[in-house]
């Protein structure tokens, strides 16, 4: 099969080496030659810089990883064209087009998948089998912690320049860490109603939000809040969940969950395989991908479950806009 790659900034190269890795050797790169990383292992590549003339050698599969305002640009033009799409998260950094180009998919009978990865991650589909086997009981309030610090994500840049921190490429701390958002409602269900607040509480120099707290409440009945941020040093990722009957303890850092019964009073550790690494999540993501290339049916992140964060995300700006009025999201 073939497969275009749009945008070739980190997450694209992944996404390049993880094809390789699994034997797609037939690739070609549409590029505006704004990544700042060196452009030796994009040699012997096919490189467009026109999309349409991209498209027209009629990839199988095209991994829309260009900046988050940019996505819908390239996805819809890849739907029309009659491609299969994985579209790094977040789908967009608005609602705007999504409508169309789920028609242009549809119309070409074509799926999406939405690169949202830690649901590939092994500890946290643990976490979710225990969360729909009820041996703790019901999942009564969450807690997802993410802290990092800006500056130290891509080192060879300046990150005020980045997608992450420019309001135009539709960064922020919300859209760009909005992987917890993501995997809670892949765990508890559909958000109800959301408040939260926006705010630049650092000195980092940016026009978007470097903190964002949210409280959603879910048609369940469960709680969560989350927090994210760009500004804390070390960096945390953690989730802990408190049930009827125990309670759950995730650290990305280590990659394991602490899961305690305390009507059995019992603890238990769920870890990683032996020899686990980051990237396996992306990896995996790519086969499922490579499978809904060639029309297999798999289970995966589609571009409604990316629709209804995205969602969130704007009801998360308007309730923020509003002192933090809880607002009510469509059904």
């Amino acid at each position: 099969m073939k497969f275009l790659i749009a945008g070739l900034g980190s997450i694209g190269r992944r996404h390049l080496r993880n094809l390789k890795t699994l034997g797609q050797n037939d690739l070609i790169l549409y590029r505006t030659h704004q990544a700042t990383l060196p452009d030796t292992e994009l040699s012997g590549y096919p490189t467009y810089t026109d999309l349409d003339e991209a498209l027209a050698q009629n990839p199988d599969g095209v991994i829309v990883a260009n900046p988050t305002s940019l996505h819908l640009q390239v996805a819809s033009a890849a739907a029309k064209a009659g491609a299969a799409l994985l579209i790094e998260k977040p789908v967009s950094d608005s609602l705007i087009g999504i409508r169309e180009l789920q028609a242009a998919l549809d119309a070409a009978g074509k799926p999406a998948l939405i690169g949202f990865h830690l649901r590939y991650h092994p500890v946290l589909r643990r976490i979710k089998a225990l969360i729909d086997s009820g041996k703790l009981g019901k999942a009564l309030k969450s807690h997802a912690h993410w802290g990092e610090y800006l500056p130290g994500w891509h080192t060879w840049e300046d990150y005020r320049y980045s997608y992450a921190a420019r309001a135009d490429l539709g960064g922020g701390a919300l859209n760009t860490l909005s992987h917890p958002i993501d995997y809670l409602r892949w765990m508890m269900g559909e958000v109800r109603s959301l408040s939260a607040s926006l705010a630049n509480l650092s000195e980092l120099e940016l026009d978007v939000e470097d903190n964002a707290e949210l409280l959603l409440k879910f048609h369940s009945g469960s709680i969560a809040t989350v927090h994210l941020d760009y500004y804390q040093r070390p960096p945390s990722h953690t989730l802990e969940i408190a049930f009827d009957k125990g309670r759950v303890r995730w650290d990305s850092h280590s990659g394991c969950a602490i899961v305690d019964n305390a009507e059995m009073d019992t603890t238990e550790t769920f870890c990683p395989p032996e020899g686990f690494k980051r990237n396996d999540m992306f990896l995996a993501e790519m086969e499922d991908f490579v499978r809904l290339c060639r029309d297999e049916q798999v289970e995966h992140c589609t571009l409604a479950d990316g629709k209804r964060v995205q969602k969130i995300v704007e009801v998360a700006c308007q309730s923020s806009s509003q002192s933090s009025r809880s607002v009510q999201l469509p059904s």
